[in-house]
């Protein structure tokens, strides 16, 4: 799995989106893009992707597509719609990329070509890490409380929520 962070500015989003999903193709390799104020760390996608593919090795997925099943966990939730809110909108947008080879695909997916073709469609910038906490905590339904009673940092809350996901089903 490999990351790309960047600013994109989308004039058409059904026109990035397919670039991506065409990149994606011609590589191998899931392209799924977030919405950088939402996602806390690398952990948070690697935890994602990791479930998504259990699910889909398990017969469990919700949704067809690794991408969006990926986004689920990510969003800590079952319903496509709620958890699309992580992805990217139209106009200026900090990125985070998620590219990952396609498991028992035909042939290995090529993360490297997709990740720089992925790069080409950027403004280089950091953005991981750089969330926006109280959209976070307003999204996961964080409050105070839950946050003061845990030892840990809101990513470890966001770690659990994703982790939690299969509990709830």
């Amino acid at each position: 799995m490999r990351l790309v962070e960047g600013e994109a500015g989308i004039d058409d989003l059904d026109a990035f989106l397919d670039e991506l999903t065409a990149i994606g193709e011609e590589t191998g390799c899931t392209v799924q893009a977030f919405d950088a104020r939402y996602v806390v760390d690398r952990t948070q996608l690697e935890r994602a992707l990791e479930l998504a593919d259990r699910a889909f090795d398990r017969g469990e997925n919700v949704a067809r597509d690794r991408g969006v099943e990926v986004m689920l966990y990510a969003a800590g939730r079952r319903q496509i719609d709620r958890a699309l809110t992580l992805g990217v909108a139209e106009g200026e947008c900090a990125v985070v990329v998620l590219v990952a080879a396609e498991e028992g695909a035909d042939r290995p997916g090529d993360e490297a070509a997709a990740a720089s073709a992925v790069r080409d469609l950027l403004e280089p910038a950091e953005t991981l890490g750089d969330y926006d906490e109280t959209l976070v905590r307003a999204y996961f339904d964080i409050s105070d409380t839950e946050l003061a009673a845990t030892t840990g940092s809101l990513a470890d809350v966001i770690h659990e929520r994703v982790a939690l996901l299969d509990v709830r089903k």
